[in-house]
């Protein structure tokens, strides 16, 4: 599986894997909307497009999933299908998704908590930590 919860004391925890960088952006997405109980309305699909630059990935990472949670809170909206092109210090995300009928946790933030993205021998995995 290339995302899973992880127990923590007062947050939500997530951790994910995947072969490539744009991989991992792609189902940490998945992960946060899969623990937060997101429940998507079939329906023509939403397209957006994000762009943004930072300093690191691990930035990138935690301005991509706000930006997520910005569209699910304000437009209720939530994406399952992505198109990354992702270097060291930007991303462009063309994105589809449908409208959201509701979700059982609202995660609050992103953390930089411990936060880091770690190159493995199967590609790339990191642990964020979400503010409830």
């Amino acid at each position: 599986m290339p995302f899973r919860e992880i127990p923590h004391t007062a947050d939500l925890c997530l951790h994910v894997q995947a072969v490539d960088l744009p991989g991992l952006f792609a189902e940490a997405a998945r992960g946060m909307y899969s623990i937060s109980g997101v429940h998507r309305l079939p329906s023509p699909p939403i397209p957006r497009i994000y762009q943004h630059a930072d300093v690191d990935k691990e930035s990138l990472l935690v301005a991509f999933l706000s930006e997520l949670i910005y569209y699910l809170e304000l437009e209720q909206i939530g994406f399952d299908q992505f198109d990354l092109d992702l270097s060291e210090r930007s991303i462009v995300a063309m994105m589809e998704g449908s409208q959201v009928s509701g979700l059982k946790k609202n995660i609050k933030a992103v953390t930089y908590h411990n936060l880091e993205i770690l190159s493995t021998a199967e590609g790339f995995e990191v642990e964020i930590v979400f503010d409830v």
